[in-house]
């Protein structure tokens, strides 16, 4: 096991002191840098980087050679598991994912198979392992899958929706088909994350990207659940580290004490939970990630310097925060203004953890 060179991420994540606060961003690898567009018109498309795992651990790197982040993330996919069973995953210039085939039908369902990764997506795996050879020990490795429910709007719908009428239309009019979908999902995630983690990754999140769309009775009964039943079915240890694991419900603020109750180790606030208001909900029980508006990236490096004193500001003296955006970074965005974001969080951090042995 190749010694970590900066585990900062993990003793946040353990709610452990630190020097600075961490700080890594969602779609740290993507279009706003010249270096990955480079390497995807190299590629030919999307699929054909995340479907390489030399090209694919060459773009996760990328950002971790401009900037001083604190973790990688391995670039992939959420959608890679209904790829694998068969739904045929494309994306149209402009338009995001999008589905040949939908799951519209009782036998449609009836037809789908828990994934083994090994056998079904080995170039994730294989991307895992390239990512952590080359990493050396820099910075840990961030695996990652959609939840249940992210996956199930997609597979329906046939790609992004508004207003996501045929998933909710089969949630509410046949739930026991949706719950027979969700748990053939939430299994599949639970190999898949198994297989990432087994294969290197030392930190995994699940992106529950769409759970903010439903009711908050339907939350609990068809996301949350699934959640849970993710969390318990993971591999919590592996190379004799602990394996933290993340939520993220976009849109989930209000449900905060239900996600720390899964047995997650943190969870991730998008922009419009106050983080200080959550620290004082979830008290101890978890870390935090988060929460700075990914379109504040837009305006001036002084601005953007203090939002992130603010956001600091709020969470407070102490351990267990791990900044990041609230959601993905846009393709428009300066790479000049990510990196006043990361500086930022690092100059203005060091008060917080005062005292703390950096070498530690």
């Amino acid at each position: 096991m190749t010694e970590l060179k900066n585990d900062r991420i993990l003793r946040a994540l353990a709610r452990e002191p630190v020097d600075v606060t961490p700080v890594w961003m969602m779609r740290q690898a993507g279009r706003y840098l010249p270096e990955y567009r480079a390497s995807r018109e190299r590629a030919g498309n999307f699929m054909g980087l995340c479907g390489n795992p030399d090209m694919a651990c060459e773009v996760t790197l990328q950002p971790l050679e401009r900037y001083p982040l604190d973790a990688a993330i391995l670039f992939s996919d959420i959608l890679t598991i209904p790829d694998a069973m068969g739904l045929g995953l494309y994306f149209e210039p402009g338009e995001g994912p999008k589905f040949k085939k939908t799951l519209r039908t009782e036998s449609d369902i009836n037809a789908l198979q828990v994934i083994d990764p090994e056998s079904d997506l080995p170039y994730v795996l294989n991307a895992v392992k390239t990512i952590r050879r080359e990493l050396n020990g820099r910075v840990p490795l961030i695996g990652f899958s959609g939840s249940p429910w992210t996956l199930a709007t997609y597979m329906i719908e046939g790609g992004s929706s508004r207003d996501f009428r045929r998933a909710k239309q089969m949630l509410y009019n046949q739930p026991a088909l949706m719950h027979q979908l969700l748990d053939t999902l939430a299994q599949s995630v639970v190999h898949y994350l198994n297989g990432q983690i087994l294969a290197g990754a030392q930190i995994v999140q699940i992106f529950d990207t769409w759970g903010g769309a439903l009711s908050h009775n339907a939350y609990q009964e068809f996301s949350l659940r699934y959640l849970k039943q993710i969390v318990d079915g993971l591999l919590r240890e592996n190379e004799g580290r602990k394996v933290p694991v993340i939520l993220f419900t976009k849109g989930g603020g209000q449900w905060l004490e239900s996600m720390a109750d899964t047995g997650a180790d943190a969870l991730g606030l998008d922009w419009t939970t106050d983080i200080g208001v959550a620290r004082q909900r979830v008290g101890d029980q978890v870390a935090l990630q988060g929460n700075m508006d990914p379109t504040i990236l837009y305006a001036s490096p002084d601005k953007i310097r203090d939002e992130v004193s603010e956001i600091l500001g709020r969470f407070g003296h102490g351990n267990g925060h791990v900044f990041n955006l609230g959601h993905g970074i846009t393709p428009e965005v300066d790479p000049e203004h990510a990196g006043a974001f990361i500086r930022a969080v690092h100059e203005l951090s060091a008060e917080y953890h005062a005292g703390i042995d950096k070498h530690k």
